[in-house]
């Protein structure tokens, strides 16, 4: 499956660039929908479920990384999994990345319009939502650098806010206020809560997608991965504390007793420690919108490359896999992916997107850590600037973990698991019957 050299994207990026990329892609989980976890397992149970996925991210990114250092192509997963697994698994790799990929900005697209539309009530939140994505697909066209920079501005700027945000609250922290209702729905609440638990961190992987745009991906692409995963575990932790240590975790859940659960639990923290006037509680808010920017620009951008290159290889249209003869992006791919978020947007069906938008990123992990064994037998002379530590462990880990994970979602949501193995069964018999691959 060779590429033309008119399809090759432009070499770009350095660690730094990667960095803000791979926390930016995630930070908005920071910000808003973990909480939801909260309403289902509690405090300890949200936490159990928090405590074994950061254990299988870490895991995993590592494990990931030494993939994406041998093989820096713009498929990820997709390209790992077709090396070695074939082309049958390497399509359900594929599609599960670009299901994972296309359905997460729907969500936040919505978030960002709920959002803008409390300063702008005579707005539309679906029009926000819409104009978002016109706006930052067409950056993404204009060129990774200009895109990758704004990233890492906007990324820098949602950091401090969750930094500002915990040193207003920790102060407030009290333990009996994690301890208080503890485990609401006993231990299958912490199964419940998984979803929202990968809501942390997901779509890290996506860093792999711009190995092909990265200078000297073999060493770059190791910074960036290890550096964001372990800021992200530290935000995380600091930002679930602050935000239940403050009053329990009803308070960062439920804006008023009887309401409905809210996704911001930040501002919601804020106004039990310094009230919803104070000049803290509207700088944490505003600089909210920069996180839920951050990750909806950021998975656009992975996005466009996950689609890029399966149209390249031919396991979709080749109209996708084609570069602007300008500007060097995947133009085509980028439009398509936001006319689908668009559609998926109009369903008004946030959370079952996010949902789906987990079965994708699970069904990756599981497969990728599979091609990653595969590939140390298959073929170990192939050149790894990076070996996970710890292996055969850290990918066998995360591999057992995301499983229980893909089960525990499947038996909580079955009409989406449902749905989501739809929309496999039919992408993989059109794969079968109507695709020709190319040969070399």
């Amino acid at each position: 499956m060779a590429t033309n050299e008119k399809d090759q994207l432009k070499r770009t990026l350095g660690p730094l660039m990667l960095w803000g990329l791979g926390v930016g892609y995630v930070i908005s989980g920071m910000y808003f929908g973990w909480n939801l976890g909260l309403e289902k397992g509690g405090t300890l149970g949200l936490a159990v479920a928090t405590l074994f996925i950061i254990i299988m991210y870490l895991a995993f990114t590592f494990s990931y990384t030494e993939l994406a250092c041998a093989i820096p192509k713009a498929g990820g997963a997709f390209d790992y999994a077709v090396r070695a697994l074939g082309t049958n698994w390497g399509f359900l790799g594929g599609m599960a990345q670009n299901i994972e990929f296309i359905f997460a900005p729907p969500a936040i697209a919505f978030a960002i319009g709920a959002y803008l539309n409390i300063f702008l009530p005579g707005i539309p939140i679906l029009g926000i939502a819409i104009f978002a994505y016109f706006v930052f697909t067409a950056l993404n066209i204009y060129g990774i650098q200009a895109a990758a920079s704004f990233e890492l501005i906007i990324t820098i700027i949602a950091v401090i806010g969750l930094l500002l945000f915990a040193g207003t609250a920790l102060p407030e922290f009290e333990w009996k206020n994690l301890e208080h209702n503890a485990l609401p729905n006993g231990w299958s609440g912490a199964f419940a809560a998984l979803p929202f638990a990968i809501w942390f961190f997901l779509a890290i992987e996506g860093v792999a997608n711009v190995a092909e745009e990265t200078i000297n991906p073999q060493r770059n692409v190791l910074i960036g991965f290890g550096s964001a995963i372990l800021t992200l575990v530290v935000l995380c932790l600091i930002t679930f504390a602050a935000s239940v240590g403050v009053g329990g975790w009803e308070v960062v859940v439920f804006p008023e007793a009887g309401a409905n659960p809210s996704d911001s639990p930040l501002p919601l923290a804020m106004a039990a420690t310094v009230g919803q006037s104070h000049i803290l509680y509207k700088a944490v808010t505003f600089i909210g919108l920069f996180g839920l920017i951050a990750s909806f620009h950021g998975i656009i951008l992975a996005a466009g490359r996950a689609s890029f290159e399966f149209g390249r290889v031919g396991f979709a249209p080749k109209s996708l896999g084609k570069v602007h003869s300008r500007f060097k992006t995947p133009a085509n791919a980028l439009l398509i992916n936001m006319g689908i978020g668009i559609i998926a947007l109009l369903t008004g069906k946030t959370g079952e997107i996010i949902t789906i938008a987990c079965f994708g990123a699970l069904s990756l992990y599981m497969i990728s850590m599979v091609s990653l064994l595969v590939l140390r037998k298959k073929e170990p002379e192939l050149e790894r600037p990076f070996k996970v530590p710890l292996y055969p462990f850290s990918p066998i880990i995360a591999l057992i973990i995301a499983s229980i994970a893909f089960v525990a979602i499947t038996i909580y949501n079955p009409i989406l698991a449902a749905i989501y193995f739809g929309i496999l069964a039919v992408a993989f018999i059109w794969f079968k019957l109507a695709v020709t691959l190319p040969k070399g």
